[in-house]
C-alpha cells in the first residue's frame, strides 16, 4: 500500500506526493497555503483516483508523457512524473489508482 507525504515547500506552502510501495513518487500536488487545504486535497485523490475519467494523459514539449488526475470540479489536484513511454504513463495512472484509495499519510511538518 502505498502512502502521502505531507511536507513544506521553501515557499512555506504544503504539498503532497503520492508514494508506491516502492517509495518512488507517483503523483505531486500543487502547494497549498493551509495544511487542512492540503489534507483535503489527499481526500479529493483518495476520492477521484478509482476514475480512469479523471486522468487527463498529456505529452510535454520535450516528448516525454505525464498525466494530470483532475477532481470533480475539473480541477488538478496532482501531477505525475514524466514517463519516457505512453506505457510507462499508463502503469503510473495504475499505480495512483491502486495506491491512492487506501493510502495512508505522513506529516513530515509536525
Amino acid at each position: 500500500m502505498g502512502k502521502f507525504v505531507i511536507s513544506t515547500r521553501k515557499n512555506g506552502e504544503f504539498q503532497f506526493n503520492l508514494k508506491a510501495v516502492n517509495g518512488q513518487v507517483i503523483l505531486t500536488s500543487e502547494g497549498y497555503t493551509t495544511k487542512a487545504a492540503c489534507e483535503n486535497g489527499i481526500a479529493s485523490v483518495k476520492k477521484n483516483a478509482p476514475d480512469s475519467a479523471k486522468f487527463d494523459k498529456l505529452t510535454a514539449k520535450n516528448g516525454k508523457f505525464y498525466f494530470n488526475l483532475k477532481a470533480g470540479n475539473g480541477q488538478i489536484i496532482g501531477t505525475s512524473e514524466m514517463y519516457a513511454s505512453e506505457a510507462g504513463r499508463a502503469n503510473g495512472i495504475k499505480s495512483v489508482q491502486e495506491n491512492a484509495p487506501d493510502a495512508s499519510t505522513e506529516d513530515t511538518t509536525a
